[in-house]
């Protein structure tokens, strides 16, 4: 590289994003107008294919490789001892665009209105990602090689649950081996402030299924002596969490890892409205327990979500039905320390002594994620924030949601941070899904920061 100082090098490189603002643009849409929707395996080795073909021109090596579904796009570049190796993640599969008739253009003909591009997966994440691919194409125009080295990997079936990530990291670890994780993924602040995430929830799914006879029954005839199976699991779910919002399920907290004294610090700093958030969702009241912090209640807490309750008759006037059949449909959010498994068995052995004839149906399950809020990697990433926003980003312990992010922070066992580049209002999973040119281009300008405030640093002092 040339002699300048590391400002000076990011300077240019952002002179070099802004001279070629419209030409990233249209790639970006011609990038998004070919479907690769992995829930109907639509355009996922075509997509893979122009990836594999975008990194090698990128001077990386790149493969399409295969797993048990779809293939990872993996790539590489720089094997330099002395500064960190970089992992870019992202996803190029999409989510299906139906109902279709609610988009106001066609959800694979990217259309610009407003300042937004509207497309099927531009927000979510094929727009993120590419963002990541010009900003490493931005610093090789300009200075013919990377500051760090740095590895790609982008996944084809994230939005189907990421069912092959985890055994396609246990098998390619020694290609995988980053010091650390960026993920450009997800909305930034909905004042439209960057933000960095240091982990995200587990989840695990489960059904809880009641049957009380071989048929429903007259309510009147058979009333008080056929066990109504819709009762029988509002019994079983009261035991799981009371009025108060306490999960009542034995040994649950106990292998918890209780949030630092930074997480809490930086949960507390976070912006709120509380009543425009309120009023969002017509809200008078928040969930128990009531003296709970806000974001805490995101964070920090496990939750049981009942997301459905189905048995006996729904439809229109009344039927005096008494329903042998119930089923719900239930999610638990995991936190730092907790485990499907573990959670799983502990949910077992409630339903065993509280309804032993009602039946347990495992669903899906994911890891929580958590990397620690003062890794050295934070700071470097946090001042190319600032450096390609002009603001300082917020600090984020974690997400509410979940995702793979474990796949790095327990299998890799290096640090993550989830780094969005999406507007608040993307859409994502929506109609209209979409991705302001704002951005866009300023997650450019952040890929490329990063980049640079991380090469700057020395893996000996770290």
């Amino acid at each position: 590289m040339k002699n300048h100082s590391a400002s000076d090098h990011l300077s240019q490189v952002f002179d070099h994003i802004a001279a070629n603002h419209d030409a990233f643009i249209d790639r970006l849409m011609d990038y998004v107008r070919h479907p690769s929707i992995s829930a109907h395996n639509i355009g996922i080795e075509k997509v893979a294919g122009m990836l594999v073909e975008m990194l090698g021109e990128l001077g990386m090596d790149a493969e399409a490789v295969a797993t048990s579904g779809h293939p990872m796009v993996l790539g590489r570049r720089g094997n330099r001892p002395d500064v960190p190796t970089v992992m870019f993640y992202g996803h190029y599969d999409v989510q299906p665009p139906e109902p279709l008739e609610l988009w106001d253009s066609p959800p694979f003909e990217p259309t610009i209105r407003d300042g937004r591009i509207y497309a099927r997966g531009v927000g979510d994440n094929k727009g993120q990602h590419f963002a990541q691919l010009l900003a490493i194409e931005s610093w090789l125009a300009v200075h013919g090689d990377l500051p760090c080295n740095l590895i790609v990997l982008l996944e084809g079936e994230e939005e189907i649950g990421s069912p092959h990530i985890a055994e396609f990291a246990e098998r390619h670890r020694d290609r995988l081996n980053a010091d650390l994780v960026i993920t450009a993924d997800g909305p930034l602040h909905i004042s439209g402030l960057p933000i960095i995430t240091f982990g995200v929830r587990g989840i695990l799914s489960f059904d809880l299924k009641a049957k009380t006879a071989s048929r429903d029954a007259h309510s009147g005839n058979y009333g008080g002596l056929m066990p109504n199976a819709i009762w029988k699991l509002v019994h079983l779910l009261g035991t799981m969490k009371n009025a108060e919002g306490e999960i009542t399920i034995d040994g649950l907290l106990d292998n918890v890892i209780p949030p630092s004294n930074a997480d809490r610090v930086n949960a507390a700093k976070l912006p709120l409205d509380l009543p425009e958030f309120m009023a969002d969702l017509g809200l008078s009241e928040l969930d128990a327990p009531k003296d709970r912090p806000f974001y805490d209640r995101l964070m920090f807490h496990p939750t049981l979500t009942i997301n459905g309750l189905h048995g006996g008759y729904d439809g229109p006037a009344s039927k005096t039905v008494l329903p042998c059949e119930a089923i719900a449909k239930c999610d638990m959010r995991l936190v730092d320390g907790m485990t499907p498994d573990d959670i799983y068995e502990k949910v077992a052995d409630h339903v065993r002594r509280h309804a032993p004839d009602v039946e347990l149906i495992r669903r899906g399950g994911m890891l929580p994620s958590k990397t620690a809020i003062d890794t050295p990697y934070a700071d470097a990433i946090r001042q190319g924030i600032a450096m390609a926003h002009g603001v300082e980003p917020l600090l984020y312990p974690a997400l509410g949601a979940s995702g793979p992010d474990y796949v790095h922070t327990k299998i890799l066992g290096i640090p993550a941070f989830f780094v969005p580049y999406a507007n608040a209002d993307e859409a994502n999973h929506a109609p209209n899904e979409n991705l302001t040119i704002d951005c866009f281009i300023k997650g450019i300008r952040t890929g490329a920061a990063m980049l640079s405030t991380l090469g700057a640093l020395k893996r000996s002092s770290l």
